[in-house]
């Protein structure tokens, strides 16, 4: 099983589309699941993140064979293409930085919107996403990719662009995925 988890709609909606997934309830989430996907929004914010992952540690038996995948867009230094993905292997949060492939590249956390690029690529859930895999040691297999929405332009971002530019590679994320693991 493959379990998603984005945090906006818009980046969940390319997965919904892509995969046809049906809408459920888990707890007080929204959740969408198909053949062999699971997907819950979690909102913005390391908190948010957190909790949505847990919601599906908790909820869903985990198996040696599954992938949870945190995906979402990234404000990113212009020698980022837009629409690019990039395959995380460490994250920074509140200056401390969790190495999990150190080939990889590193993204920053933050509480709030970058409007500077003081970081090469920054967002605001990795750190709750791998915050709550790391400590459920059932969990062998996590990927965080994100994708490159903008050089620290927040202002840019519409619903429509962040599904375009995750439906637009989502073929590259499942190519991803599979050589992986």
């Amino acid at each position: 099983m493959i379990y998603i988890i984005t945090a906006l709609k818009p980046e969940a909606q390319a997965f919904v589309d892509f995969y046809k997934l049906k809408k459920l309830k888990l707890y007080d989430r929204v959740i969408f699941v198909g053949d062999g996907v699971k997907l819950i929004i979690s909102g913005l914010g390391v908190v948010n993140s957190r909790e949505a992952t847990q919601a599906l540690i908790n909820h869903f038996d985990v198996t040696d064979d599954d992938v949870y995948l945190n995906v979402g867009i990234c404000a990113a230094h212009e020698k980022y293409k837009l629409g690019s993905v990039l395959e995380i292997g460490s994250v920074t949060y509140e200056d401390l930085t969790y190495v999990f492939e150190k080939e990889k590249k590193t993204i920053v956390c933050l509480d709030e919107e970058a409007h500077t690029g003081v970081h090469q690529i920054v967002d605001m859930e990795s750190f709750g996403f791998y915050d709550a895999v790391v400590h459920s040691p059932a969990i062998k297999k996590f990927h965080i990719l994100k994708v490159v929405s903008d050089h620290f332009e927040p202002s840019t971002i519409t619903k429509d662009n962040t599904k375009s530019f995750i439906f637009n590679v989502i073929n590259d994320i499942n190519f991803l995925i599979k050589t992986k693991d």
